[in-house]
């Protein structure tokens, strides 16, 4: 039986899910490299009969719910039933609980390189993160205080800018983490939704400086199979409606504090969120000397399903680098993210080449493969090393791919 350790008295140590911390996100299930974890309409579950404890699917959970073990008899480990069944893991038995050799799942711990594609850790330099404030069985509330649409209102893509304050109640968060919301109702099968994961849209001081708020950037998502209830919630909020929140979460796709750092940021449509927070809180900080450069590449399918397009032409070209790629212009070829990298190769391998270059991509799952390839392409036609260069921005926390 794999995702244990075995002890003289029979004792394995299990590897376990915890279903009142998941979000559901599917990032262990897609990183696991031999198909140990599985999941039902209910909770995400990892098979002890295939498991083998190499502990990949841990450092990229955004939320630490994978992170959960028990010692139990081998003859009474929890089946998968079992953990389909679920709504909070069980207690650890006392009487069972002898001490195991624990699987190493620290920062030093090798990750293999097919399965994780960017870091694992954090910049050196980033801010300390607070995760997990807020649960589920203790969550937060926010008030809305504005919902304003980012597309043209004839455009098929309905993005919204939402912005919740916290009021009295601490909710410290930095740019690239994340937030869970739990929209109200049940599912067709009686049981309440799962919290749906959005990246914060704001810089750590605020949507507005100064006060205990953050914003998010909501695409509504309209499915015959029920997906999309929470996006809709959110989208239909109006002032002074109340938000339950849990999280935050994230520990290492973080930005860099060090003043001389470079952003490389990669995106499409909302994947846009966590790189407005950190490019806001890069403008806020100008004044500061700040030397590092910020260079952009955003991706929509035409300038009206664009989130920000107005407040982003509205930069100083001299403050960021702005590149963007439009798939479905009429009477326009398609441009994507990929070819706008290529046709600025020279600026991207340069920034690759520098070690203070740090690398963040987010958007749709499918963009992930198309943005590292020409990573690749650019880094080997500069004649730059890139095995080692991928490895060591991996190594570094300067890599960091969240895509869904």
């Amino acid at each position: 039986m794999g995702a244990h350790i075995e002890t003289g008295i029979d004792i394995v140590r299990q590897h376990l899910i915890d279903p009142e911390i998941c979000i559901r996100c599917n990032t262990c299930e897609e990183t696991c490299p031999i198909d140990a974890i599985t999941h039902d309409g209910v909770n995400y579950v990892v098979n002890a009969q295939v498991c083998n404890g190499c502990i990949a699917c841990v450092p990229p959970c955004p939320t630490g719910a994978i992170d959960n073990w028990r010692n139990v008899l081998r003859s009474e480990a929890y089946s998968i039933d079992d953990q389909f069944g679920w709504d909070a893991l069980p207690a650890q038995h006392e009487e069972i609980n002898a001490p195991v050799e624990v699987p190493a799942h620290n920062d030093e711990a090798p990750v293999a390189s097919d399965t994780v594609g960017g870091s694992t850790v954090a910049p050196w330099s980033a801010a300390r993160p607070y995760v997990q404030l807020y649960t589920h069985k203790a969550p937060a509330l926010a008030t809305v205080v504005g919902n304003f649409r980012l597309t043209d209102a004839a455009a098929p893509s309905d993005i919204r800018h939402i912005v919740l304050d916290f009021g009295a109640l601490p909710f410290p968060v930095l740019e690239g983490q994340s937030i869970g919301i739990l929209p109200p109702g049940t599912s067709a099968d009686g049981r309440a939704h799962h919290a749906r994961q959005y990246s914060i849209a704001s810089p750590r001081d605020g949507e507005r400086p100064g006060y205990n708020n953050l914003s998010l950037t909501v695409k509504r998502v309209q499915h015959e199979d029920g997906n999309g209830v929470c996006s809709n919630y959110l989208c239909d909020l109006k002032k002074g409606d109340v938000v339950t929140v849990i999280g935050p979460f994230g520990n290492t796709f973080l930005m860099p504090n060090h003043p001389d750092s470079h952003l490389l940021m990669i995106c499409t449509g909302t994947g846009s969120a966590p790189m407005r927070a950190m490019t806001e809180y890069r403008r806020r900080r100008r004044a500061t000397g700040e030397t590092g450069k910020l260079m952009l590449f955003f991706g929509a399918r035409t300038r009206g399903e664009l989130p920000y397009f107005g407040p982003l032409m509205s930069l100083p070209k001299d403050f960021i680098d702005t590149n963007l790629a439009f798939s479905r212009t009429p009477g326009e070829a398609k441009r994507y993210v990929q070819d706008v990298m290529r046709e600025r190769a020279d600026d991207v391998a340069q920034l690759l080449g520098d070690g203070n270059t740090h690398v963040y991509v987010c958007g749709l799952r499918g963009m992930e493969d198309g943005v590292m390839q020409t990573l690749e392409f650019i880094a080997r036609s500069h004649s730059l090393d890139w095995p080692a260069l991928w490895e060591r921005l991996r190594r570094e926390g300067r890599l960091h791919l969240e895509t869904y």
